[in-house]
């Protein structure tokens, strides 16, 4: 979600979700599935998931193992392994949802930490940009970056076996036992500029080199249910029907990346168990003859689906298993991936047609007509699952489906021109921009793009008070409308004052003068549809306050007592701003040196809540220094989320 907001640098987040359930069906490790978890284990069904930028339509990475690192010392216990090849996890789809990969047996005992190995050699990484990069991104639409022009930090080993190890340490430790349910999210935060950073230096004759740092701080960030969890769908090949039609098993395929034509599938030894809904019915659409049917179980099946390729919607019961919302099926793989899944890129009121960004970064436009039926992703109520919100073209009047929204539009002919949409699943509905106009019922979001007819001010409703929405840090239920800092994603301001303490930290904003002006409070939102709040629409449940993006500035008063001044590029030389910096644990603004020399680019965390680190920043942050500041604005102050200073070559991007 974060559309549009960061200059030059992602707002990501890579969730590992590793959940302890004692699920059925499944493993990891890239080996057969059907082997049970000794009586000394516990199984966890393990997903990712990720946030994502407009800037890049493709962020492939390679991850080839976790382990976790057991308490009191010893070799760390890898839980699952890449199957072979290593297929890339496009990070830029996972926007806010999870990529299962399957579900591994962890040894019982007590862990503090997790490694994740992530490859590093030349094409382990792959980076396409998006079809809409923001105004005054360095490279065109749709262009792959080749892989010299990509510099992995970090990387270890020799050449063919380089690797990225990314070590984590976990806030509590994790005790994994064969009956406990324990839930473990790891958010991996790329959400800084030093994740990737392009810059020109004079030896690459122009070109644009991009530095690409997995050294970054890693955060929790836990799912406490499950069923709640959005899945990303799901690719396989049916292996098999149970023989009481309950459930089907499939092995996962992964698409290949960069993306052929025809598109093929990876296939995995990975294995899935998935049922039936039986409550409700799975739609079950066969791709081939363009039928659809609701199932409550697959004995009518039996004999037609093993070894076809599938596209499930999936979700968790609370038990771990996992029940089939919708079930696309066809005899090649093509058929089934064909639909995009991506961005909404642009909204046409005028025309009916939508564009949604594909894998390789290229909008692909779509006609809604008046069969069109959209979905609204609800794990945890599974008749709204399963219920289209809406059919038609009416819903896209009044800014019901925006830019940045996540979809996966599945068509009524994959192989016709123009494509129709049969069905748009809305896999998570996130408005975000300027804020304004807070008050007791709801606020206003403005959000500006660079295609006019895309741009929306919109006004939206907090859910109700009496909807429940996740838990707090104890574990216990929160009710109605609740927000956070991003910088401190654990501090969730929820209750009776979650409100009013909303509007009064909305209301401020810090002034650079000149073009840049006065800077307000940016967010991002989650939203519902068909809460109490509008029954017939959306409403938030949630506000993050998103770091507003400074333009490259210069410090002017050195850094002293947690706080410095500086000016930026368009704003007055006259008008310096005040920028606060918090070197408290757990919340500390992160502190990174950029050195630029000889071609190349140093990135270097600096940890501000030691005495070296403080040390450092005070020598760095000197009058004449170039810095970036990615921050919330406050009344007459910006309150430093990420905090970037350069040396050596000036910055050119």
């Amino acid at each position: 979600m974060w559309r549009n907001i960061l200059r030059s640098a992602l707002y990501g987040a890579l969730l590992i979700g590793l959940t302890v359930l004692g699920a059925c069906g499944g493993g990891g490790s890239g080996s057969p599935t059907s082997m049970s978890p000794t009586p000394m284990s516990g199984t966890m069904p393990l997903a990712i998931s990720d946030a994502s930028s407009d800037n890049w339509a493709t962020i492939g990475v390679k991850v080839l193992s976790i382990a976790l690192v057991p308490q009191g010392g010893g070799s760390a216990v890898t839980v699952w392994s890449a199957p072979t090849p290593a297929p890339y996890v496009n990070l830029e789809q996972l926007d806010q949802l999870g990529e299962i990969l399957g579900n591994v047996s962890v040894p019982i005992g007590t862990y503090t930490g997790a490694v994740l190995t992530i490859g590093a050699n030349p094409g382990d990484l792959l980076l396409t940009v998006g079809a809409d990069p923001e105004s005054g991104f360095p490279v065109a639409a749709g262009t792959s970056i080749p892989s010299d022009a990509i510099q992995i930090q970090g990387r270890q080993s020799s050449s063919g076996n380089f690797t990225v190890p990314v070590n984590v340490t976990f806030d509590s430790p994790l005790t994994v036992t064969t009956s406990q349910n324990n839930a473990l999210d790891l958010e991996f935060d790329l959400a800084h500029p030093a994740f990737i950073v392009g810059h020109a230096p004079p030896a690459a004759t122009g070109a644009v080199l991009w530095a690409v740092n997995f050294d970054g701080p890693v955060r929790q960030h836990p799912v406490r249910d499950i069923a709640r969890l959005v899945l990303r769908d799901t690719y396989g090949t049916v292996k098999s029907v149970a023989s009481d039609g309950k459930s089907l098993t499939i092995t996962k395929d992964f698409p290949v990346l960069p993306v052929t034509n025809p598109e093929s599938a990876i296939t995995s030894a990975l294995s899935l168990q998935i049922f039936a809904d039986a409550t409700n019915g799975t739609i079950l659409y066969d791709v081939d003859t363009g039928s659809r049917t609701v199932v409550k179980d697959f004995t009518g099946e039996a004999m037609s689906l093993p070894g076809k390729f599938v596209r499930i919607a999936a979700r968790y019961q609370e038990d771990g298993t996992l029940v089939a919302v919708r079930v696309w099926a066809s005899s090649e793989f093509n058929s089934v991936w064909l639909s995009p899944e991506g961005h909404v890129l642009h909204v046409d009121t005028t025309t009916d047609v939508i564009t949604v960004t594909n894998e390789s970064g290229r909008g692909v436009p779509v006609t809604v007509d008046a069969n069109t039926e959209f979905f609204f992703r609800t794990p945890a109520n599974a008749i709204a699952d399963t219920t289209p919100i809406a059919t038609g073209t009416a819903f896209l009047a009044n800014h019901e489906l925006v830019q940045g929204f996540k979809v996966h539009v599945s068509v009524v002919d994959p192989l016709a021109t123009p494509l129709v949409a049969q069905t748009i699943d809305i896999e998570t509905a996130a408005y975000s921009g300027r804020i304004s106009g807070a008050n007791a019922t709801g606020f206003t979001y403005s959000h500006h793009f660079a295609r006019a007819t895309d741009d929306y001010t919109v006004t939206l409703d907090y859910i109700s008070g009496a909807t429940a929405n996740g838990t707090d840090a104890s574990g216990n239920p929160i009710m109605g409308f609740k927000w956070w800092d991003f910088a401190f994603p654990r501090l969730v301001t929820s209750g009776a004052n979650a409100i009013p303490e909303f509007v009064a930290a909305t209301n401020g904003g810090v002034d650079f003068g000149g073009t840049v002006g006065t800077l307000t409070a940016s967010g991002v939102s989650d939203a519902t549809w068909a809460d109490p709040a509008n029954p017939g629409g959306w409403s938030l449940r949630n506000v993050v306050l998103i770091p507003t993006p400074l333009p490259l500035g210069v410090v002017t008063r050195a850094f002293a007592g947690n706080s410095f001044a500086m000016t930026v590029l368009g704003g007055s030389i006259l008008m310096p701003a005040t920028v606060d910096v918090s070197t408290t644990a757990q919340s500390a603004t992160r502190v990174y040196r950029i050195d630029r020399s000889n071609g190349a680019i140093t990135l270097r965390p600096i940890d501000i809540t030691t005495s070296s680190g403080l040390a450092a920043i005070t020598a760095g942050l000197v009058a004449g220094t170039p810095v970036e500041v990615f921050g919330v604005p406050q009344a007459g102050s910006l309150k430093a989320d990420v905090l970037v200073y350069f040396t050596g070559m000036l910055p050119r991007l």
